[in-house]
């Protein structure tokens, strides 16, 4: 089974997913280059026999407890090795520090390097926790024969995908285009001016390796062969991919604003895709595309469908029953490779957790589920406990591979369990058979010999073959997985990335403000408020917002996505905890978006305009693990506009996804989170006003009425009487609003015009119930 699994990730990529073209290479190289740091003695160079202070003092900086990740060891478990990365703070770039790889990082003394010496780059880009760039990485860039040739013949680069997305999402669309699929570790050759000429994704080292008939040192062999004896061909042949890029790049004309046949034609591609046995869309390997679920929750509060319904509640019912969800410790990993949510890879990312927090928090609303809210709150609570800076923030993610005894990291053995590891833990045996039950721990396992933990059957249906209540049985549940993740806490955990990254903190952010919301935690909020003022204080500048914050530095500027789910994060925030600060941080935020990535034709590029020139500005349209930040950007300028009651806001979110309506017509499956925002759009969105009387205390009333409705079409301000002429000023529908009978009183707002002041639960939830079904 575990071959079938290995066959799979390979042939998907492993850990799976401007210029005018012209005059894009010269042929003429300088005869000489200096290298701003000196090369440290490593397999194929002709340098120094000893390392340079630089790279010692850099290594020794690291702290006593910094491990080298590496074989390559000198007697007293120092690295052999160390290469230009030791200087970097990525924590995927320091992984390879010690390398016998004369690894780069992406800069111009790599390019000028391959210029003065005539040689290719090559490019590997990865994220720390890739399980198969840890493949690559033991199986090719330890191994010094390999090392060796690379170092010979070519410029090594190492790229941090999640510090450089706009270096991937570049040549990442090259190698899709040159081998019809993408994925981690990315495997790029490219000339000094960074035309790709060789695209593909994780190689075995060797011919024969794993099956493949070619392996990765006779593909440098062949590309080293042809770059000396063919150099113009070969630039020749770099300049149409580089050209084909940048044509693919270009944006389609805007068709105008699409009308709602565009979200119907969607949901029915996306249900009839839908698997009605496991859940989920499509075939293995399953991904947790939370925008296709939020996308039909939307569809179906205005349509009925019911088969929506089905296929959102089945989805979330079979996702949250399997490997993929972390039955003791909360939060899910990346993905599932089979078709049944069972086996994983066991990575942990941050941006997954908290699009899928807010899944499982609309689908309570929708349907009162009690162990949709409890995924959510496990989740939120993993967070809190295991991803979260001191200082405010959230980690990027932790590793699919585990540490293990015998020196070398296995996947998923942190996570993993025997029944004799259960009965260890579990002295009582009804509880202990009972757990073993109900998450199919088995002799036998189902992966590496050992069991991923998912829940095989119904709980009530165990409890009354072992004699049990169903409340019994799940105390026992309950008490079981605290003594397991005591226990768990025992073995050496998978690696922490720890850098703070702007975007995926506006998601998580997102994530606990309306986990505040809607499970009524405070603490939730606390979490909230922290990572705000952390990204506001140490990743925005008063000009421009960092893209990720590692040992006290930023790193590069940020780019759409960084802004606008950041934005989205402060407007959720303001929302839950009506302080005006958190919509003021938005607003300066969105006015620098608009100043440096907006496109006149509409939408935003995903870099700014005064960012490296690579081959292509994208402009991003499809929304994978994480939306396309112009699908997040519109429904923030429709957000934006309600709230503060500037028009401008709704033109641009109006041209915005005009110019990506030709998209969302013919294909808006790519789409699905901009699907939502045009529902915002087509839907009369409500502003949802609730004043207060200055003395009387808000005992949350109303507010308990609106969070724990499904409302995803709306805005919501909250005034004292005292503070209406000043909102009225900004917000011309606030005028003239007022607490009545000395209560919180609200108004729920369609257009322009409003409801009548109601200060009942009742009333109120009468009100926020009217839903205006499609019209085609």
């Amino acid at each position: 089974m575990r071959f079938v699994y290995l066959v799979i990730l390979v042939f998907l990529g492993a850990c799976t997913p401007g210029n005018s073209g012209e005059n894009l290479s010269q042929t003429n190289m300088p005869q000489s280059f200096t290298p701003e740091v000196a090369d440290s003695p490593l397999p194929g160079l002709k340098s120094s026999t000893s390392i340079p202070s630089a790279y010692l003092q850099a290594y020794k900086s690291a702290g006593k407890d910094y491990v080298p990740r590496t074989h390559h060891l000198n007697d007293d478990g120092s690295a052999k090795y160390i290469n230009r990365l030791i200087f970097q703070e990525s924590p995927y770039l320091r992984q390879h520090a010690h390398n016998p790889v004369n690894w780069h990082p992406w800069g111009p003394e790599a390019f000028a390097r391959a210029e003065a010496e005539g040689k290719l780059i090559f490019l590997s880009v990865g994220y720390s926790t890739c399980h198969w760039c840890h493949v690559m990485e033991r199986e090719s860039f330890e191994d010094k024969e390999i090392a060796g040739y690379i170092n010979a013949n070519y410029i090594p680069i190492k790229v941090d995908r999640e510090e450089r997305p706009d270096v991937d999402k570049i040549y990442m669309s090259a190698v899709q285009m040159l081998v019809g699929r993408g994925g981690w570790p990315m495997t790029v050759f490219m000339t000094f001016d960074k035309l790709p000429v060789f695209g593909g994704t994780y190689f075995p080292p060797r011919d024969g390796v794993r099956g493949t008939r070619r392996g990765f040192l006779s593909i440098l062999k062949e590309y080293r062969e042809r770059y000396l004896s063919h150099p113009n061909e070969l630039v020749l042949e770099a300049q149409d991919i580089a050209t084909r890029v940048v044509q693919n790049s270009k944006p389609r004309p805007g068709v105008g604003v699409p009308n709602a046949g565009a979200i119907v034609r969607t949901a029915n591609t996306l249900v009839s895709s839908f698997d009605s046995v496991h859940g989920g869309f499509g075939r293995a390997p399953k991904f947790p595309r939370s925008h296709n679920l939020e996308f039909l929750a939307r569809y179906y509060r205005r349509s009925n469908d019911r088969s929506a319904l089905k296929a959102y509640v089945t989805t979330l019912s079979k996702m949250a029953a399997g490997g993929m969800y972390d039955q003791v410790g909360g939060g899910f990993h990346r993905y599932s490779v089979d078709a049944k949510w069972l086996v994983p890879h066991f990575e942990k990312m941050l941006y997954d957790n908290a699009q899928l927090v807010v899944a499982y928090l609309e689908g309570f609303q929708l349907t009162g589920r009690g162990d949709f809210s409890r995924v959510a709150t496990e989740t939120l609570d993993y967070v809190a406990r295991e991803m979260t800076f001191s200082g405010g923030g959230f980690y990027s993610a932790t590793d699919a591979d585990s540490p293990a005894l015998n020196g070398h990291d296995e996947e998923g053995l942190f996570f993993t369990w025997t029944p004799q590891e259960i009965d260890n833990v579990l002295k009582d045996k009804t509880q202990s058979l009972l757990v073993k039950n109900y998450y199919g721990v088995t002799a036998r396992g189902n992966f590496e010999g050992r069991s991923i933990l998912n829940v095989t059957q119904p709980l009530d249906h165990i409890a009354r073959a072992l004699d049990l209540s169903l409340n019994e049985a799940m105390d026992l549940v309950d008490d079981a997985k605290t003594k397991l993740y005591d226990v768990r806490l025992t073995r050496k955990p998978p690696i922490l990335d720890d850098k703070i990254i702007a975007s995926w903190n506006g998601l998580m952010i997102s994530a606990f403000a309306k986990g505040a919301a809607v499970l009524g935690r405070d603490d939730y909020l606390r979490s909230a408020q922290k990572a705000a003022e952390f990204a506001m204080e140490k990743l925005w500048d008063g000009q421009r917002l960092g893209r990720a914050w590692r040992m006290g530095k930023v790193r590069y500027d940020g780019y759409l996505d960084d802004y606008a789910f950041m934005i989205a994060g402060l407007l959720d925030l303001y929302e839950v905890s009506q302080n005006e600060k958190w919509l003021g941080a938005a607003v300066e935020l969105q006015a620098v978006l608009d100043r440096d990535f907006k496109d006149s034709a509409g939408g935003y590029f995903f870099v700014a305009e005064s960012k490296d020139n690579l081959l292509a500005r994208d402009k991003p349209a499809y929304d994978g693990a994480i939306p396309a930040g112009n699908s997040v950007e519109v429904l923030n300028l429709l957000r934006l506009s309600l709230l503060t009651g500037l028009s401008e806001y709704d033109t641009q979110a109006r041209r915005a996804i005009s110019s990506f309506g030709q998209t969302l017509v013919r294909g808006g499956r790519s789409m699905p989170k901009m699907l939502a925002a045009l529902d915002f759009l087509l839907d009369e969105a409500l502003q949802i006003i609730v004043v207060r009387p200055d003395s009387a205390p808000d005992k949350g009333v109303l507010s308990h009425v609106i969070q724990e409705r499904f409302l995803p079409n709306r805005v919501l301000l909250y005034a004292k009487d005292s503070e209406i002429a000043e909102l009225s000023r900004k917000v011309e529908l606030v005028a003239g609003k007022k607490s009545v009978g000395g209560k919180p009183t609200a108004y729920v707002c369609r257009g322009t015009t409003c409801s009548l002041p109601l200060n009942t639960a009742s009333g109120l939830k009468k009100e926020l119930d009217k839903v205006t079904l499609y019209e085609l």
